[in-house]
């Protein structure tokens, strides 16, 4: 049990991210990492030019990574935004347009995990209205994941950090899940357990852990205080990973923390060169 014996991904839009995106996965890979996932990376459009989609790919293949995670079009991310689908008008029609683009991109890649941010309350917006167009988004994105073999994942952000985000406690999360796969009837709407998060929303780990392993589709971590990495804050997250295996969790878990002040490359001490490639 421990570390090693978890399979770990790097989040190349919070790490290595002093280099530009096409560097990134060759970065991953020279520090031991078969596996990465992604933010969308183009956050100023949902449809970039097929051109630099293929240069991503081709940056994934040359480095021999694979990408196991990618977001939707989730707006300004990093930025004040937390996702579009619930937004009304552009954002959620930028959203739209993005489906498809994501799906396709996730096929040509192997990639099995889509993740979709529900997107922050806007001022003005009845929340029905909003939680609505949510549903209607995110069964088009269920239907778009199940057709290349991908699960939808749902995630609970933490409110301190995004007091606009409506979802910030797992059993948020996993009732929209729920709504999801009732609408679709698919059953791949999984909820993506950020630890990070969910702890500084002061809920219980260990709880949520065996409440809901068996609905979980993705698992991210940082330590908290200051999302940085394990070993930096106070988390158990060592035997926190140990419990979600024992509760049944057999996928990855993806290192969504900060480097601090020092190259990415130099912020996996706490992590055996030996445990770092997917298996």
């Amino acid at each position: 049990m421990g570390y090693p014996d978890q399979r770990f991904d790097v989040n190349l839009s919070i790490l290595f991210t002093e280099l530009p995106l096409l560097e990134r996965p060759a970065a991953a890979a020279a520090a031991g990492f078969t596996a990465v996932e992604l933010w969308w990376p183009w956050i100023e459009t949902p449809t970039p030019p097929q051109a630099e989609l293929d240069a991503l790919k081709k940056a994934l293949d040359d480095a021999g990574t694979h990408l196991v995670g990618l977001n939707f079009y989730a707006g300004q991310l990093p930025g004040p935004d937390r996702g579009a689908l619930s937004v009304p008008g552009e954002e959620s029609d930028r959203f739209r347009a993005n489906i498809e683009v994501a799906a396709d991109f996730a096929a040509s890649v192997g990639c099995t995990a889509l993740n979709a941010l529900y997107g922050n309350r806007v001022e003005g917006a009845d929340p029905q209205v909003q939680d609505a167009l949510a549903l209607e988004n995110l069964v088009l994105a269920a239907r778009a994941a199940d057709r290349v073999g991908a699960i939808l994942l749902v995630e609970a952000l933490n409110k301190p950090e995004s007091p606009l985000y409506p979802l910030v406690s797992a059993p948020a999360a996993i009732e929209v899940v729920d709504r999801v796969n009732a609408a679709t009837g698919l059953g791949n709407a999984k909820f993506l357990l950020d630890l990070y998060h969910l702890s500084m929303n002061g809920e219980d780990l260990s709880q949520v852990i065996k409440a809901y392993a068996a609905k979980t589709g993705h698992v991210q971590i940082a330590d908290n205080p200051g999302r940085g990495a394990p070993g930096t804050g106070s988390l158990p997250l060592e035997r926190l990973l140990d419990e979600l295996k024992d509760a049944g969790y057999a996928g990855r878990v993806g290192l969504e923390y900060k480097p601090g002040d020092r190259p990415s490359a130099e912020a996996f001490g706490w992590l055996p060169e030996t445990a770092r490639a997917d298996r």
